[in-house]
């Protein structure tokens, strides 16, 4: 909770005036306690879990020949039954699981030193320590990922996960109990090393949220912004992890692709790029030197040749 109350206490504390988001967040939490702030994490990540996967849904269920190009196993397909099972499960651990460990995890937040207060942070400021939280909770998530992946964490926790071979957004979350709650752990790390205010850690919370539903969205958008962010792994990445299924040992990264890079284990997955690049080579020779009568015919069948070779 704000020690001041009005705009002109707000402004003799800082000595200067107040900006207008710092005008507005003086007016919404003044009178609300920190812990109250702190619960509005249940909130937004209902609303992600239910909200941000429905474009991705319909495009599941409406069979658009315009968007199917698009999609990474277009020959997998979920019925609207088992889409809602997937949400329902999904909000089940919601309710029992994420948001009771929300609520009584509080005390850890405000120990690391998660503030309120004025003044609010910059932008240069969120961003470094949005920077800082992806990158520890992507190199920490990728060693307990591939933990996960042994013969014990695979049959005892993480197969729930992989019951889904070809994801959908709702499978974001998706999971064990156990699972979400030690993948929590490296969600914490990188508040717990650069603490900031509190609205940096509402965004973390909710850009981690939509990350791992674009990475479990089974599409692959060539106009997507995530194309321009450097080592960005996406959905085409974390496709193939659930593609091959089992005990996998592919592509363990949350976020970024250079962990799988440098510890091998994108090995799989890079050939198959590989051996697609020469099939698409190979196909679009023949359609150049050879039969052009047959352009048409095959350029609709080259797509689905090479998403499911």
């Amino acid at each position: 909770m704000l020690p001041y109350k009005t705009l002109q206490e707000a402004e003799a504390f800082l000595g200067r005036n107040l900006t207008f988001p710092e005008t507005i967040w003086l007016n919404y939490s003044a009178n609300k306690s920190d812990y109250f702030l702190y619960c509005h994490n249940i909130l937004f990540l209902f609303l992600i879990f239910s909200v941000v996967p429905l474009p991705l849904v319909f495009m599941e269920l409406s069979r658009s020949s315009g968007l199917d190009k698009f999609k990474i196993q277009p020959k997998v397909r979920l019925s609207s039954a088992d889409v809602f099972r997937c949400y329902k499960d999904v909000m089940s651990m919601f309710f029992f699981i994420v948001g009771p460990l929300q609520l009584v995890s509080y005390p850890s937040i405000k120990m690391i030193g998660i503030r309120t207060s004025l003044p609010l942070p910059s932008g240069w400021e969120i961003l470094m320590q949005l920077a800082v939280y992806f990158m520890v909770e992507d190199f920490t998530n990728y060693w307990i990922h591939r933990f996960l992946h042994c013969k014990w964490g695979y049959e005892k926790i993480h197969r729930v996960h992989h019951e889904y071979t070809a994801p959908i957004g709702f499978a974001a979350p998706y999971a064990h109990w156990a699972e979400i709650l030690i993948l929590g752990i490296p969600s914490f790390l990188g508040p717990a090393m650069a603490p900031g205010h509190m609205i940096t850690f509402w965004l973390w919370i909710a850009l981690r949220q939509i990350e791992a539903i674009d990475t479990h969205s089974g599409y692959d958008f060539p106009w997507s912004p995530t194309k321009y962010i450097p080592f960005y792994g996406g959905a085409d990445h974390h496709d193939y992890h659930h593609y091959v299924g089992g005990q996998s040992q592919s592509n363990f990264a949350s976020v970024f692709t250079y962990c799988d890079y440098i510890y091998g284990t994108d090995k799989g997955y890079r050939y198959q790029k590989k051996l697609l690049a020469k099939v698409t080579f190979s196909a679009m020779y023949f359609l150049l030197e050879y039969d052009h009568g047959l352009s048409a015919a095959l350029l609709g069948f080259l797509p689905c040749l090479i998403l499911n070779i």
